[in-house]
């Protein structure tokens, strides 16, 4: 059983017990999240919903396991001859989750 998710803009296939990194949530670790944007859902017997744009009845559920960041990326801008420099850093935050389940109203 698998179903594919969204959150943060992106796409996520996941089934019970998988570890994902999704974009920051809200929460500490421990905290549980849901999600209901399911875009496919998949059961043992093999049958799949394609929802258009989301399947209604279907939900995951997940555990935060904790908050992290990601590496950090430099963005140096130069321009020859002119003695032009910017050099910025960045470091994007993401939220580690472990998936509990997936239930099926």
């Amino acid at each position: 059983m698998f179903a594919v998710i969204k959150t943060g803009g992106k796409q996520y296939r996941v089934a019970a017990n998988d570890v994902i990194t999704v974009d920051k949530l809200e929460g500490e670790a421990g905290a549980s999240v849901t999600f209901g944007e399911v875009l496919l859902y998949a059961d043992e017997a093999g049958a799949t919903q394609v929802g258009a744009p989301v399947v209604s009845g279907i939900s995951v559920a997940g555990e935060i396991v904790k908050q992290t960041r990601g590496p950090k990326v430099i963005a140096f801008k130069k321009r020859r001859r002119q003695n032009s420099r910017r050099k910025r850093g960045h470091r994007q935050d993401y939220t580690v989750i472990r998936v509990t389940g997936i239930s099926a109203a």
